[in-house]
């Protein structure tokens, strides 16, 4: 038989048989080929599949090959060298075999050929170009054997080691940490190249391991001259020019309530009573003022899109010289703010709200902890008379503005924070969780209240005006799908039953999560619920905030450390002073879209930090035992969490000697073959440090029998 019959057999076979998968031999029985032609029919059965005329599955499979149009995603990669890409039309996510990656890495922009589906399995498809590069530098090993040369990333999903020529070595010191700019992105049979650009230092000594950190995320660690130059231009002192045209709210008893060590104070609150009825004023840093469009300011601080904030240092928005000193609201000082002032029913209900371009000047500098002490009956710190009333007032309202909410539907996950002491050599004196203060919750009240009733004052104004400016949102999608689905199944398979109903509600959720308060698996089925929740991003689009159960909600209360909030500053401006439109209302899809990848981006680098210090505290406890609890079941072990500190760990399969264990996907749990013994989530474990990895930045546990 010709090659171009045997071909045209094969494609007619499977186009006759669909939904039939089949391996090599049995197929090979299926046509009726002999023994004899096997090896050259094999051969053409590979070579098909490769060339995407029909399908290989998981397993050595083969079947029809069902080709859709080209879709774009994220790449989101593994440790075991294959990927899923995350479809940009909200389908099902890609399977991307290792040999169908090309040149793409780990979170890169691609376009993806599908090219075959397996009923109740994901569809599988092969990158056709990358449309947009995640990085061009990546942190890594600098090694070398013999006159070769290379760089092993630190992110494991990047499987392939960087060659290094001779040329492009720059200060790089072999065995040291360094910085690789991507020169050539190679292929399948052809290693990625690259140019040192950065040398880090020596793993493990001094501050390598979190300066690797920060240039594996690519996050500045200064700012450009220019930039430092133009916030110390601002005089110290606000100038009787810049409070004319405001109005004086000088004499208002505001007060800012921040955590201890809190180097920079972007908002300030005060209430008063008045009758059946409160008065609340919420007062934000007015950075807009000293930040102007276009500046090379505003380009580096729309560029950061955030501030970061990792254990043993803050990488900024701004510089020091506004964001903890102009910009910040001290006390006794006069400072320049954008007001809300909220007139609310005396249970909480909101009446009225207006905005105002105001000078403040705070009364005092509260902490979290101060003010704890003070409900806890501790002690007032020397609180006057007025300040003590007002905190009861504050604590009043913002337990009924939180009731309030929760009837109608805003889902709290109070999710543990670790906590993280550090000595004068940032080596970690103290490890384990942030207490969740009445205090905090009773600010955070207020910043929500502050975020729901701008964009509901915006949409009023923009009836009593002809403008129609758009907005920055902070959105929340409902979930649905796939994660929604698996959480459904979680649950059940936890002994619980979480029913989403024809449209799932926040107020569904709400009700399951008090439902299963107190029971063995609460904490996990908290995690997977919040697992389960689409990602909040910023948009033009107003989609309302699932998790919240909010109609209208912006980021307004952070202008010092987030970009967003400057930016609906400066459209609230816009629309109280009736301006032109501000030249930046062009890009506030593209604001909106970094913004949301850079808030990403910062929040992944404090989780690596964090897990980084945890690792270095718990290289003191090798062979110590620890009471977790079973946070994760994947087919190649138990993640396990220590509940006291936050850390979590490794069991391996490998290491679970006493039977052999197979993975059961439907109940998340590791079921042993033989005597029939399982793990599960949720469940308490005795474990024992085994190995710290901090190049790895992973920790193994041994189940304590």
């Amino acid at each position: 038989m010709s090659q171009l019959a045997l071909d045209k057999n094969l494609i007619d076979f499977f186009n006759k048989n669909p939904n039939q998968l089949y391996r090599s031999r049995p197929l090979a029985r299926e046509m009726g080929i002999h023994n004899n032609e096997y090896g050259r029919f094999k051969h053409r059965v590979k070579a098909l599949a490769d060339e995407g005329v029909i399908a290989r599955h998981k397993g050595g499979r083969y079947g029809k090959a069902f080709k859709i149009e080209n879709i774009e995603g994220i790449l989101r990669m593994t440790g075991q060298g294959y990927g899923f890409v995350d479809r940009e039309d909200g389908g099902d996510s890609v399977f991307i075999n290792k040999r169908n990656v090309r040149d793409a890495i780990h979170e890169d922009r691609v376009v993806v050929e599908i090219y075959a589906q397996e009923p109740g399995r994901s569809p599988e498809g092969r990158v056709v170009s990358v449309k947009q590069r995640a990085r061009e530098k990546l942190v890594g090993l600098f090694k070398t054997a013999g006159h070769y040369a290379y760089i092993i990333p630190d992110d494991k999903r990047i499987a392939d080691e960087i060659f290094i020529p001779d040329d492009a070595r720059g200060d790089g010191v072999p065995g040291n940490k360094v910085q690789v700019r991507i020169t050539k992105w190679g292929d399948a049979r052809q290693n990625p190249e690259g140019e040192i650009i950065a040398n880090i230092g020596t793993p493990g000594q001094g501050d390598t391991d979190i300066l690797s950190i920060i240039h594996e995320f690519n996050l500045p660690l200064k700012f450009p001259e220019l930039v430092e130059e133009e916030a110390s231009a601002w005089p110290e002192v606000i100038s009787d020019s810049m409070i004319e045209s405001r109005e004086d709210f000088r004499g208002r008893p505001v007060i800012t309530i921040d955590p201890d060590d809190a180097k920079d104070y972007d908002d300030a609150i005060d209430i008063e009573r008045r009758g059946n009825t409160w008065r609340v004023g919420v007062h934000i840093a007015d950075v807009s003022a000293f930040v102007p469009i276009g500046s090379a300011t505003d380009k580096e601080a729309l560029a950061r899109g955030n501030s970061v904030y990792l254990p043993d240092r803050a990488l900024p928005m701004l510089p020091e010289a506004l964001s903890s000193r102009l910009c910040s609201l001290v006390p006794n000082e006069d400072r320049l703010a954008m007001s809300v002032i909220i007139n609310l029913e005396e249970d909480g209900r909101v009446i009225d709200a207006s905005f105002h371009e105001t000078v403040i000047r705070s009364r005092h500098r509260l902490t979290y902890a101060d003010v704890q002490d003070f409900f806890d009956g501790r002690g007032n710190h020397g609180f006057s008379e007025e300040m003590q009333q007002m905190l009861v007032d504050l604590r009043t309202v913002s337990v009924l503005l939180k009731e309030r909410w929760q009837a109608s539907g805003t889902i709290d996950f109070d999710a543990p924070e670790a906590k993280i002491v550090l000595n004068d050599d940032g080596s970690v004196a103290e490890l384990g969780v942030r207490a969740r203060l009445e205090s905090h919750r009773l600010v955070e009240a207020f910043m929500l209240l502050a975020n729901r009733v701008v964009p509901e004052g915006v949409n009023r104004l923009r009836q009593s005006t002809e403008k129609k400016l758009p907005l920055i949102y902070r959105v929340h999608e409902q979930p649905g799908g796939d994660k929604l689905n698996n959480f459904v199944n979680f649950t059940r398979a936890m002994g619980h039953k979480f029913d989403p109903g024809k449209k799932v509600t926040p107020k569904r959720f709400q009700k399951f999560l008090a439902e299963i308060k107190g029971s063995p698996y609460e904490t996990v089925i908290e995690d997977q619920a919040l697992r389960t929740m689409m990602k909040a991003q910023y948009d033009t689009q107003n989609i309302g905030h699932f998790g919240l159960a909010f109609k209208h909600y912006v980021h307004f209360t952070s202008p010092i450390r987030r970009y967003p909030d400057l930016v609906v500053h400066r459209l609230l401006k816009a629309y109280l002073n009736d301006e032109n439109t501000p030249r930046q209302i062009r890009t506030l899809n593209e604001i909106s879209r970094s913004s949301t990848q850079n808030e990403i981006k910062a929040e992944r680098a404090e989780r690596e930090a964090v897990k980084l210090m945890q690792l270095r505290y718990m290289t003191r406890h090798l062979g110590d035992e620890f009471n977790g609890i079973v946070s994760g079941v994947t087919s190649f072990g138990l993640f396990v969490e220590i509940p006291e500190n936050l850390v979590e760990g490794l069991v391996r399969m490998s290491d679970l000697k006493d039977d052999y264990y197979e993975f059961d996907e439907v109940r998340l749990k590791l079921v042993g073959r033989g005597a029939g013994k399982s793990y599960r989530l949720g469940q308490q474990l005795k474990v024992k440090v085994a190995r710290v990895d901090l190049t790895l930045r992973r920790m193994d546990f041994l189940i304590v029998e």
